[in-house]
């Protein structure tokens, strides 16, 4: 015995054409929806208790506030700033290299070219970018997630005293 996943072919006809009266719903577990209770009120039945009303918060909830606005805000700067500065001294050293091909060619102190020296200054650049990024990290951005937090916190504290 095989299983066909497809309905009936007089499932898909137009009502005018079907050979049952009723018009065939196809289901694909074979089965029918379990019928909803009628709802049935007594006269002597007490009437339902009113909903809940809640008082509304001080302050609006943390999604909805513009904290984590602002917190998106410090760190897309720090981002930018970090990567800007890490960035650009790359971009003056490739297009030195471009644009003036004898000031990288020229030697400095002890014959050790210009264009190598500029080269070798990436690194610690590099260093100084990664410090910056943390540095603004410590002082600006952890200070507004931690004051975030610590106000979703009491937020949430509210709510389950309620």
């Amino acid at each position: 015995m095989s299983y066909d996943p497809y309905p009936p072919h007089d499932a898909y006809r137009p009502d005018d054409v079907r050979s049952s009266p009723e018009p065939r719903r196809y289901d694909p577990y074979g089965q029918a929806p379990p019928p909803t209770p009628p709802t049935v009120t007594y006269p002597w039945q007490p009437p339902p208790p009113p909903p809940e009303r809640r008082r509304p918060p001080r302050r609006p909830a943390l999604g909805n506030h513009s904290d984590l606005r602002i917190l998106r805000g410090a760190y897309r700067r720090q981002r930018r700033v970090a990567t800007s500065a890490a960035l650009g001294y790359f971009c003056l050293f490739l297009g030195l290299s471009a644009f003036a091909p004898a000031l990288m060619a020229s030697t400095v102190a002890g014959g050790v070219p210009t264009g190598l020296l500029l080269a070798l200054v990436q690194l610690p650049v590099t260093w100084l970018a990664i410090a910056l990024y943390e540095h603004t990290a410590r002082q600006r951005v952890d200070p507004l997630a931690e004051r975030f937090r610590k106000q979703a916190e009491l937020d949430a504290r509210r709510e389950a005293a309620r």
